[in-house]
């Protein structure tokens, strides 16, 4: 079938043309025709805890089906459950509950977001759950279920094995909930560690004499900055700012919550009581929870920052995909696995392709 688009999102640029797709994959772009919009690759997220009412610490497969429906409505077609510091039980228990197949968006795996993080650094994760790097337990998770990405501070004492552990098992770490300073964000960074989780949040600040893990990342031009661009979490300024430093390997991520998609109210980040007021997540305490932000819609508010369309795209698709280092998502080739959105030129999602099926039609 032909897609029926003016241009496609090909490696960074926005080739004109149709694309045309058969038996679910890619097989020709740059088609001469009419078309009007842009087709990218289907964004992949690396930090949604939950999705339309569905708390990810607590969902079973029909919980997972519909968090996933309502995932593709907002061009995701691949993320990563996440779940908060809690505790062995309670993460062993998530992990197992994640359904080989689900409808809707792709689960590429799990992201642990803990527990082994900086008392310093929780933001809203619970105090008493948090726990100092710990092999057994780590492996206990491991066992549990498809962990594909670990966020941890490298400052804690033996994390740098733990790092070890995980590099050498494949899976993704990413440094976050981190007092850590530039020197040990460097060293876990030479370690083989690629990524950041939401860069400035729950991290070490960036000062003139102490540049934290956050100066760490932005200097080194092989680590991925993921950051949660709503307009609360960072300011723009401060977007625009990491932008002129690290384009190209800036993540969108949405830090979701149950709440997403569903309004202001009170709602569940695991064991954490939030509520939602204005669109803003937080804590009893004032304490910010998670996100109501949808992956298109940080891909819009990074291009009113003043970032090209098709960068902005790319982070939100080829750029998480390649934390992952997956080849069968976040990228738009010939004979690749077609997982598409098709967007208007107002940034609106009006088709959704996964797998070569059209799932979303506006």
């Amino acid at each position: 079938m032909r897609l029926g688009v003016g241009a496609a999102l090909i490696d960074g640029r926005l080739v004109p043309g149709d694309v045309a797709v058969d038996d679910g994959r890619v097989t020709a772009v740059g088609l001469a025709g009419s078309g009007m919009g842009i087709a990218a690759p289907g964004f992949v997220d690396l930090q949604v805890n939950g999705f339309a009412g569905v708390d990810f610490l607590s969902a079973d497969a029909a919980g997972y089906d519909a968090a996933g429906e309502a995932l593709l409505e907002t061009g995701v077609t691949g993320y990563l459950p996440t779940f908060i510091t809690s505790g062995e039980d309670e993460l062993t228990a998530a992990l197992r509950a994640i359904p080989p197949q689900a409808r809707g968006a792709r689960v590429l795996g799990a992201h642990l977001e803990g527990p082994f993080i900086s008392p310093h650094r929780l933001g809203t994760h619970p105090r008493d759950r948090r726990r100092d790097p710990d092999p057994e337990l780590l492996e206990a998770l491991l066992d549990a279920g498809p962990v594909r990405l670990v966020t941890l501070a490298p400052e804690l004492p033996g994390a740098l094995e733990l790092v070890d552990r995980l590099l050498g098992r494949g899976i993704v770490v990413s440094l976050g909930h981190s007092n850590a300073t530039a020197g040990e964000a460097n060293a876990a960074f030479d370690r083989g560690v690629r990524t950041v989780t939401h860069v400035f949040n729950a991290m070490r600040p960036l000062t003139h004499r102490d540049p934290g893990i956050v100066g760490a990342a932005l200097l080194r031009p092989d680590v991925v900055v993921q950051a949660i661009v709503d307009g609360i979490h960072l300011d723009p300024e401060i977007v625009r700012l990491v932008w002129k430093v690290a384009a190209g390997r800036v993540a969108l991520v949405t830090d979701a919550v149950a709440a997403a998609g569903q309004g202001d109210g009170d709602y569940r980040l695991g064991a954490v009581d939030i509520g939602v007021l204005n669109g803003v997540v937080r804590r009893s305490d004032g304490v910010l929870a998670g996100s109501v932000l949808t992956m298109i819609e940080a891909v819009r508010n990074l291009v009113e920052t003043g970032v090209p369309v098709e960068r902005a795209l790319e982070a939100a698709s080829s750029v998480p995909a390649g934390v992952l280092g997956v080849d069968d998502a976040g990228r738009l080739q010939v004979g690749r696995r077609a997982d598409v959105v098709v967007l208007d030129d107002g940034l609106e999602i009006r088709r959704v392709i996964v797998g070569g099926e059209t799932r979303v039609a506006a």
